[in-house]
This record gives C-alpha cells, sequence and structure tokens, in this order.
C-alpha cells in the first residue's frame, strides 16, 4: 500500500509539472486541480513541495505558480547532452582510428571524473567497460585537464581539506606539487598521467570548450605504457589537442585570433 501511494504521489506530482507545458501563463491551485481532477489540497501541498524544490515558483502576491528554474535547468541539461554527443562523436571517431587507442571523454564532477563518451582500443588490453564510470581527477588525463582549467577560487574549494588518494606508488598526494603540475598542463595544453591511476597505463588529455570559452569536459587517449612511452605519449597529444579544438569548435568556440597585436 505503501509504494503504491508513494508512486501516486510521484506520478500526480508529474502531472501537476506537466500541466505547464503549454500555459503562457501562472496557473493557480484551483485551475490545477480542475484540469487534473484532484482535490485542492492535494494540489495544494504537491505545489508547496516542487516550489520548496526549486520547479515551480510562486508570485507572493497572487499565490499563483509557474515554471522554475530547476525547470530550465534540466531542459538546458538535456539539450546539451544531446547536442554534445553529436559534437563530439566525429572527433573522437578520428582520435581513435589516429592513435589506435582507447579514447574517452569525460566530465568533472566534485574530485572526479565521469566518463561519458568511449571508443575501445583496438589492442587486447582493456581499461574497463562501460561509459558511466568514475576515477579520481588528480591522477588521470582527463581529470588534471579539467582540474588545470578551473577558475583558482573552484580549484581552492575543491583542494580543501582533500588528502589526494595514493593509487599507485606514482600518483601525486602534494597539493603543491599537483598545483605545479596543473601550471604545466595550463601552460603545454595538455595533461599526461603516466603510472598514476594504474600500474602500467599511461594517457594524454586536453581541454573541451563550450560556445564561451569554458572549459565543460575532457578528452583524452590511453593505453599500456609499454606502447606509450613517453615520447609517443608526447606525439599523441597534438592529435588529442586537435580533436578537443574539433569539438569545441562544433560546440560553438572559436579561438582567440591576434589582430594588430590584441586578441579578438
Amino acid at each position: 500500500m505503501m509504494a503504491d501511494q508513494l508512486l501516486t504521489s510521484v506520478r500526480n506530482a508529474l502531472r501537476v509539472l506537466k500541466a505547464f507545458r503549454h500555459a503562457e501563463r501562472e496557473l493557480g491551485v484551483s485551475e490545477l486541480a480542475r484540469e487534473l481532477g484532484l482535490g485542492k489540497s492535494t494540489v495544494h501541498r504537491l505545489a508547496k513541495t516542487l516550489a520548496a524544490e526549486g520547479f515551480l515558483r510562486q508570485d507572493p502576491a497572487t499565490g499563483r505558480y509557474r515554471p522554475g528554474l530547476v525547470l530550465a535547468e534540466l531542459g538546458a541539461a538535456v539539450t546539451l547532452n544531446t547536442d554534445f554527443h553529436a559534437a563530439a562523436i566525429g572527433p573522437l571517431e578520428e582520435l581513435w582510428k589516429l592513435t589506435g587507442e582507447t579514447v574517452q571523454i569525460a566530465h568533472l564532477d566534485g574530485r572526479e571524473v565521469v566518463y561519458v563518451e568511449r571508443i575501445e582500443s583496438s589492442h587486447t588490453l582493456r581499461l574497463f567497460n562501460e561509459v558511466g564510470r568514475r576515477n579520481w581527477a588528480h591522477c588521470t588525463g582527463t581529470g588534471k585537464a579539467l582540474l588545470a582549467h578551473l577558475p583558482p577560487d573552484e580549484l581552492d574549494a575543491i583542494l580543501d581539506g582533500w588528502e589526494l588518494p595514493a593509487l599507485t606508488p606514482y600518483t601525486i598526494v602534494d597539493h603543491d606539487r599537483l598545483r605545479a603540475d596543473l601550471a604545466e598542463v595550463r601552460e603545454r595544453g595538455y595533461a599526461q598521467n603516466v603510472n598514476e591511476s594504474n600500474i602500467g597505463i599511461a594517457s594524454v588529455g586536453a581541454p573541451i570548450r563550450d560556445f564561451d570559452g569554458s572549459v565543460i569536459a575532457a578528452i583524452s587517449a590511453a593505453g599500456p605504457t609499454l606502447r606509450l612511452k613517453r615520447t609517443s605519449l608526447e606525439g599523441h597529444a597534438g592529435a588529442v589537442m586537435a580533436a578537443a579544438e574539433a569539438i569545441s569548435r562544433n560546440l560553438g568556440w572559436r579561438p582567440a585570433r591576434l589582430v594588430g597585436g590584441r586578441t579578438r
């Protein structure tokens, strides 16, 4: 009985939200109740709850409701994810063909990276299989590329109180060393990881920018250190950065140009 009640409550809350799909004006509790065939007290509680969570916004003068910012954010996220896949898949496949290694794209989520796009190497080694896997940001090519381009205050907030996990003897666990490494990443345009997340694994990653220039993801090529020695890893860096720029351009970003000594 309790499960049925909870599911009914969720369904009714979603019906309240759907009522605003075609509404160009604010809706009151009485209108919602009539349209949905629900009691006014039920609609009142649902609307109050949805407003408290940001899904609806209530006009304090009239008491009527309109869609809240959370709905706009969710809609933007759906559009972004769809657009991002379309922008990324071509350059990702091209990078895979050029390097023959596993190529992947990740977003930063706090102190971790989440892999959202991936094509496996044609070789036998498998790092992991599934999209959606997480890893620490401080010891991966994608993670360091993303951390390096955070605004200073956001980087400070992430590092504050973070005891960097040592996944291998080569993992950077000192904040000063990590900051120095991230400064090098910003300077050269790509990040390296050699044995830092897994013994015998290396990767090189570069940042992907949105239309406004903000870094929203990173792309990397990864494989065994037996194949990806530092020379070949640096050789792949150009292809990884080119793929990152191609995706960024597909998202609407245009690099600044120097005209008469000034950036435009």
